[in-house]
């Protein structure tokens, strides 16, 4: 599993617990970290906690948008964003940098996907990845222009692991999976009007789902973190113990066989067309 490292780019966070977490994060064995342009400070933070430790970490991030001075989703504006990203974590060259939800004609109009792709030729970055869900997705995984994806996957949001994981699995891309935990729906015993946990929350009443025993935050995470062709799922969080409880879950391994299949089962069953949440 990853860090997702949004919540530490916010007011609300300061430098000295963002770099905490960090550092609790390498000393509980995690060494992949994921950012992006909208995440407030979060990739000047990694790049100061993470100083000197560059050589035992992957670090992702996402560009395409909020460069002063350029167009956003256009080839200019990719090459500045790495640029700019590559100065804000303090490193000469970015292991995966995704085109963030970059829609889908922008997509085939090339001129983005290119200039990413010639990002990776300069030795800026390691590998072209795409974050989004639906037809991009698709689109992004057939176009043989990626070497790795980022979508939502977890018990509440399954849709893409039949298609485009399991495409991306044959074509020996990287997955990493989104939002493992659904943003933790099971801590309203109501509708959560207006909280990003409602449309999760929605299909976890929907689906009738029995945790079978195990805590709820251990089996979605068990679950999305060992779906078939998932490289990595990245928890989001500004607590070191939330953190903590989601390398316990992992150190556990795949659910068993059973939970599983009733996980998977519970969706099939009450699914109405969800498409993965962007």
């Amino acid at each position: 599993m990853g860090l997702g490292a949004g919540r530490i780019g916010g007011d609300d966070v300061t430098d000295a617990e963002a770099e905490a977490l960090v550092r609790r994060a390498l000393d509980l064995g995690v060494n992949l970290f994921d950012s992006a342009r909208s995440y407030g400070r979060s990739e000047e933070r990694l790049g100061r906690a993470l100083r000197g430790e560059r050589a035992r970490v992957v670090l992702s991030t996402k560009v395409g948008y909020g460069i002063p001075g350029y167009e956003d989703w256009t080839g200019p504006c990719i090459a500045a964003g790495v640029d700019a990203a590559l100065g804000r974590l303090g490193t000469e060259v970015i292991d995966l940098v995704h085109l963030h939800s970059c829609p889908l004609d922008v997509l085939r109009r090339g001129d983005v996907v290119d200039a990413l792709g010639a990002a990776v030729r300069a030795g800026k970055v390691r590998v072209a990845a795409y974050s989004g869900e639906g037809e991009a997705l698709a689109w992004a995984v057939a176009s043989g222009a990626f070497g790795s994806v980022q979508l939502s996957v977890n018990a509440c949001d399954q849709r893409a692991l039949g298609v485009e994981v399991a495409g991306a699995g044959r074509r020996g891309l990287g997955v990493l999976a989104k939002r493992p935990l659904a943003n933790a729906p099971w801590r309203f015993a109501r509708r959560p009007a207006g909280d990003d946990a409602e449309p999760y929350w929605e299909r976890l009443q929907a689906m009738g789902l029995d945790p079978g025993g195990l805590p709820w935050d251990e089996l979605f995470l068990r679950f999305a973190a060992f779906a078939p062709g998932v490289s990595s799922a990245l928890v989001g969080t500004r607590s070191a113990a939330h953190l903590e409880a989601a390398v316990r879950a992992a150190a556990k391994g795949p659910l068993p066989a059973g939970v599983e299949e009733a996980v998977r089962h519970a969706f099939r069953r009450a699914d109405v067309g969800w498409t993965g949440r962007i």
